[in-house]
């Protein structure tokens, strides 16, 4: 107890110096052991998870499924009245997330690859549920143009307030989709909550242009976040081979993709020769080799002191889940959490406070405990 008393006594001095910028622990190399709490078991590539005000869990699958994981079990019948769902290739049911006013509005917003015929493209929707019913459905974004490719659908949906979302689309496997403006794909939008298009949108009145891009030059992202400290938009994508990176958004910038980038072709060859060119956004972190990321969450829970405003990064190539610690934008220390144990593919806190994850090949849905 005397122990504990002093590393909260630091930990408190630490975060009121005023030195934002140094938001890792006063060790940042301090860690925790964990234990996976297996909660579901024999889930069919699950992407998502979002945490209901009366307890239960909704999780979604990439074929097109939400389920309930309620009073410690998951519940055999999906969600009914989901939009129609394309799984195709990558894409699918993709993400799963709550209003920040849901206990007052009920909607539920989601990520999902839909098509016409056979072609289409990553669309937002929402509606609200109602028993086991999502009633009220609306489809308020749709990516342009679509096509048949089966590659780079993103998508994560990030609320900055009650009426702004930010969401991205990759660049369906078309890599000069990216840095043209006159399409969605390989880039962040931001809209209002309803769909509407911000009127400070950067590309807003430029000709050729579309008016929901907020940044451009990505090639997929799949992991999305504010900063706890910041307010900052962080996020992650896929590089091809090698090349994964940490981006910082800031309105209206270019990322590079696919002019300049740390990756090469998956045959080997050379995509550029530039790592970093003016007038484009250098990756704050980047992996080479791969570890395929997808999703991601800040730690603020008071459960796992040592991680505090740590960012957690899920691998599918490296079967971990990867801690980062920064001093301001600098990576000052990383570690391999569960390494070889599953491909993850979304870790997230929960309102409990505790860290939750969801991996494919096995499906399973767990609780990270502190030993």
């Amino acid at each position: 107890m005397k122990h504990a008393f002093i590393i909260l006594l630091l930990v408190a001095f630490s975060s009121c110096s005023g030195n934002k910028s140094n938001n890792h622990p006063i060790d940042p190399k301090a860690t925790h052991k964990i234990k996976p709490e297996i909660l579901a078991e024999g889930l069919e590539n699950p992407w998502s998870m979002a945490f209901l005000p009366d307890g239960r869990i909704i999780i979604a699958e990439r074929p097109g499924r939400l389920r309930i994981f309620q009073d410690g079990k998951l519940l055999p019948e999906p969600i009914q009245g989901l939009p129609r769902i394309w799984q195709h290739g990558q894409g699918g049911l993709l993400d799963v997330v709550l209003h920040p006013s849901y206990a007052q509005n009920g909607w539920i917003y989601l990520a999902y690859s839909t098509n016409e015929g056979n072609v289409g493209n990553t669309a937002i929707g929402r509606g609200k549920l109602l028993g086991n019913q999502l009633t009220d459905f609306e489809e308020i974004f749709r990516g342009d143009p679509l096509t048949p490719l089966q590659f780079h659908f993103g998508c994560r949906i990030v609320f900055d307030g009650d009426d702004t979302i930010y969401f991205p689309i990759g660049d369906r496997g078309v890599m000069d989709n990216a840095q043209r403006l006159d399409n969605h794909n390989g880039k962040v939008m931001r809209l209002h909550a309803d769909g509407s298009i911000p009127a400070d949108n950067p590309f807003v009145g430029v000709e050729g242009a579309k008016p929901e891009i907020w940044t451009y030059g990505h090639r997929n992202i799949q992991g999305m976040q504010l900063h706890p400290v910041t307010g900052q938009l962080w996020t992650h994508e896929y590089g091809p081979r090698g090349g994964d990176e940490i981006n910082i958004e800031e309105k209206g910038a270019n990322y590079g993709w696919p002019k300049a980038t740390f990756g090469i072709n998956y045959n080997g060859t050379i995509i550029s020769n530039d790592t970093s060119l003016p007038g484009m956004v250098d990756p704050i972190h980047y992996w080479v080799p791969s570890i395929a990321p997808c999703g991601m969450t800040f730690v603020t829970s008071d459960i796992y002191p040592n991680w505090k405003n740590n960012l957690l990064v899920g691998a599918l190539a490296g079967m971990h889940i990867q801690r980062l610690v920064f001093d301001g934008n600098k990576v000052v220390h990383h570690e391999k959490l569960l390494e070889g144990f599953a491909r993850f593919r979304d870790v997230r806190q929960g309102p409990d406070g505790y860290l939750y994850a969801l991996t494919e090949g096995p499906g399973l849905f767990f609780r990270l405990r502190p030993e």
